[in-house]
């Protein structure tokens, strides 16, 4: 089996790809031995996936894939959008940024607090254009902090279909969903086809 390199540190994040698409053997950045920083000077979800998995993959020479997520909230004008990572500080940790954000909604009704997760993924093969793709889940932001799995921004995410926030989904439940797992799936359909 073909190792792919996925252009991440994050554990939970590798946990969902693992999980979703277990027959390719997915290395972390950490496990392939690539510590360097990537400027995500991108405007779009899909700008800044294709700017690492390219520079990943000039480094390395093989095929890697690359995610930029994040959440867009109607209300904030699709704040934090692109930002979602360094929303509010790059250091600064969600369970602030979300607690922030219910309080930049207090009073708002359910019907004005719609929302997005937005998940860009590209793949850079050597030799090959970059292919990218999206997936997203539409919901709105909870009124509280709920939900002890997942990462981020689920425990404000809800679900109405499922009555729940994505932060109080199983990872299985999560993965047929989710918007990275929608983005998994037509990579799942790019990398077969390459092979």
């Amino acid at each position: 089996m073909k190792t792919i390199i996925f252009a991440t540190t994050n554990a939970d994040k590798m946990r969902e790809i693992r999980s979703k698409l277990p027959e390719y053997d997915f290395k972390s950045m950490a496990e392939a031995g690539i510590d360097i920083d990537i400027d995500e000077t991108g405007a779009t979800f899909e700008e800044n996936a294709a700017i690492k998995a390219e520079t990943i993959m000039k480094i390395c020479n093989t095929t890697v894939v690359a995610d930029d997520s994040g959440l867009e909230i109607d209300y904030l004008d699709k704040a934090p959008g692109v930002m979602s990572a360094r929303y509010l500080g790059h250091d600064t940790s969600y369970d602030y940024k979300n607690a922030k954000i219910l309080e930049q909604l207090e009073g708002v009704p359910d019907k004005k607090r719609t929302a997005r997760f937005v998940c860009a993924m590209a793949v850079a093969f050597p030799g090959r254009d970059t292919v990218t793709v999206r997936g997203t889940i539409e919901g709105i932001i909870a009124h509280k902090i709920s939900g002890n799995n997942g990462f981020g921004y689920d425990p404000i995410f809800y679900v109405p279909e499922l009555e729940k926030t994505t932060a109080e989904l199983s990872l299985e439940e999560k993965n047929k969903i989710s918007h990275r797992g929608k983005a998994l799936e037509k990579i799942k359909t790019i990398l077969e086809e390459m092979q």
